[in-house]
């Protein structure tokens, strides 16, 4: 190997990460592998191998990588069970040290970006990390102040205020300052990424926006002002706009951006138009990491049943950032 690679991590040992992240590698053009290595368990990966039928030599990452080999950082864990679907704090301590590795290898200049397979959360905290997920774990791992989810897809992409918190405290949380900020941030990465104007709709946080007040003041006292210093600054924004149409416009082409205030407002939409082919992104963080967008499926792991489209898109969105930071 002799570029810098795009790092892997597995995600939890007992789920479907190593099978959709050997089929996909293994779908690839064997010149293609070289850009990657995986950070995760050279026994599991090899059991994903055999489980799925197919033709993938695993090396160790450092030695020699002949063309289509795939090279892997391999990390021991003590305790794993050895074995798909079974929730293990081993497992969960596993996917922490994945996770930390590669973070080491990006922010040290030795890895140009980390495509993440799922985690189990409730692993993840059983071993004594208690984070909410991946996007948490980053913004602490990378001393990062703030940070956010990007869910990406073809036709709509979904920046969100808050994610991994209750109702109630999304609400109290979409501040004017917050709000101000995620525009800020998905304005800065659409223009990275290439999109010159970018145009950017905010969703309001009750039915209609509240209705003058009607259903709620929070859209004019918390969303509102957010949203007009944006424009202030030349952002090309506007809301709040009723969470019930907004989403329809951006995905037939009125936006490149929607703003959600909470979790289910940004996830609902984009899994129902884009389940296989959307990616998370996280943004705020001083590396690029992006992910699939399934959980662990612990009742099919081991069957090669799982399916590996999601993690070439997690893949190619993760390329397309690689040539973003040059």
């Amino acid at each position: 190997m002799t570029q810098k690679p795009i790092v892997i991590t597995m995600g939890d040992p007992s789920g479907v990460g190593a099978e959709v992240t050997v089929k996909a590698m293994a779908s690839l053009p064997a010149q293609e592998r070289g850009r990657y290595a995986v950070i995760g368990d050279m026994p599991t990966l090899e059991r994903a191998i055999k489980a799925c039928a197919l033709e993938l030599k695993l090396v160790p990452y450092g030695g020699k990588v002949a063309e289509g080999d795939l090279a892997v950082i391999h990390i021991d864990v003590d305790g794993l069970p050895g074995k798909f679907g079974v929730l293990s704090s081993a497992c969960g301590e596993a996917s922490f040290r994945y996770i930390e590795k590669a973070v080491e290898l990006t922010l040290s200049d030795q890895a140009v970006g980390i495509v993440t397979a799922p985690i189990n959360k409730e692993a993840l905290n059983a071993a004594g990390h208690h984070y909410d997920g991946h996007t948490g774990m980053l913004a602490h791992l990378t001393k990062s102040k703030s940070s956010w989810m990007l869910l990406a897809s073809p036709t709509l992409n979904v920046l969100h205020v808050s994610t991994h918190v209750s109702l109630k405290d999304a609400i109290g949380r979409a501040t004017p300052e917050r709000v101000l900020e995620t525009i800020r941030t998905g304005h800065k990465h659409l223009k990275r990424m290439g999109v010159e104007n970018p145009r950017i709709a905010v969703a309001g946080i009750n039915p209609h926006c509240g209705e003058n007040g009607l259903f709620g003041r929070e859209d004019d006292v918390q969303i509102a002002p957010g949203v007009k210093q944006a424009q202030d600054e030349g952002i090309n924004v506007q809301g709040p706009i009723s969470a019930d149409t907004v989403y329809h416009r951006a995905n037939t082409g009125a936006f490149d951006l929607v703003i959600a205030q909470y979790h289910d407002q940004g996830h609902i939409p984009i899994k129902l138009i884009a389940f296989d082919t959307a990616v998370n992104v996280s943004l705020g963080l001083p590396i690029d990491r992006c992910s699939v967008d399934h959980g662990t499926a612990f009742d099919i792991a081991g069957t090669g049943k799982a399916n590996h489209v999601n993690m070439l898109a997690a893949l190619d969105y993760a390329g397309k950032l690689a040539i973003g930071r040059f």
